[in-house]
């Protein structure tokens, strides 16, 4: 009996109702650096590129203290509707119905967590637990983002053609075509990563579930209007409205491209930017200053309405993001 009576006081008894304790997990003091490595990349990068592109760098800042302030504030509103046209892809990519002033908190807080991963991971994350705490499982909530980066994949090609087919400053963009071996390690993983989905069973079966449950989910979103409007309707419009905070920067700095060329050029460089897994955009946005400079733009001016475009877009909500992304995670939502 006394060895009974020493068992821990938080087990719960035989036939109780008592949840069981739940532990928290210990954050591993060895993944600490690599956390703080994926969090401080984008910003090593970018000194990198500034200490050795000095001068460049200084008459971009320069002009960009001299823009007009009218432009500036367009590209301000033009950057806060991003947010809302990324709430509405992520609530057309599911079922359920989600409350809007969370999912669009969410999205803007998910801003600020893709500086520390590639390739749009970090928003990502906090989309699948933002619908993870709403009740949505998880197979549904990573089919979402499945489905969420088909729709805006899609849709951006589809804009990039019709820009390409309208616009004769296509021919410009020969010059800045990589040679066929820079896409070689990009086929091989590729290749790679779906030869071990097809032949390793611990990966095979995670990935059949997951595409399984994508094409449940996307047959039940295109079955109702509204969903699907907002997941392509939404995935049409995102680039050209993150587009159009380009070229109102531009006109705010004297860049002296049509419209029609700037969006071009942004369609271009951040399809062949974002093969590039770099946290931050980096690849984009040293991509986008060589072609704006391609279609003729000053390579000065270039550089810095590209720094104008990264300033609305990412450093300044960057700090009011990480805080709504604390706010939202002290109070459960994500």
């Amino acid at each position: 009996m006394s060895s009974l009576s020493s068992l821990p006081s938080a087990l719960p008894a035989s036939g109780s109702d008592a949840p069981p304790v739940r532990t928290r997990p210990v954050l591993s003091a060895a993944g600490r650096p690599l956390r703080l490595a994926l969090c401080l990349s984008p910003l090593l990068i970018a000194v990198i590129w500034g200490l050795t592109n000095r001068s460049l760098l200084h008459e971009g800042v320069a002009r960009l203290a001299r823009a007009e302030p009218g432009w500036l504030l367009a590209a301000g509103g033009l950057t806060c509707l991003t947010w809302v046209v990324a709430a509405c892809i992520r609530q057309g990519a599911v079922p359920n119905r989600l409350p809007p002033g969370l999912l669009l908190a969410s999205q803007f807080a998910a801003g600020a967590a893709n500086h520390a991963l590639p390739a749009g991971l970090g928003a990502h994350a906090v989309t699948v637990r933002f619908l993870r705490t709403r009740g949505v499982p998880l197979e549904r909530a990573t089919a979402s983002v499945a489905l969420y980066s088909v729709a805006k994949s899609g849709a951006k090609t589809v804009v990039l053609v019709v820009f390409l087919l309208s616009s004769p400053a296509w021919r410009r963009l020969g010059e800045l075509v990589p040679d066929g071996t820079v896409l070689v390690p990009v086929v091989g993983v590729v290749t790679l990563a779906g030869v071990a989905a097809a032949v390793v069973r611990p990966l095979r079966r995670p990935v059949t579930g997951l595409v399984r449950c994508a094409l449940s989910d996307a047959r039940v979103v295109h079955a109702r209007p509204s969903r699907a409007l907002a997941l392509w309707g939404g995935a049409t419009a995102l680039p050209l409205v993150q587009a159009g905070v380009l070229a109102c920067t531009g006109e705010a700095l004297g860049l002296g491209l049509s419209w029609g060329d700037v969006i071009l050029a942004y369609l271009a460089a951040g399809t062949a930017g974002g093969a590039v897994p770099v946290p931050g955009g980096v690849a984009v946005d040293a991509a986008l200053v060589f072609t704006l400079a391609a279609f003729g733009a000053p390579l000065a001016v270039a550089t810095a309405t590209v720094i104008g475009y990264r300033v609305l877009t990412d450093w300044l909500p960057l700090l009011p993001g990480a805080l709504v992304l604390s706010a939202l995670i002290r109070a459960k939502v994500l």
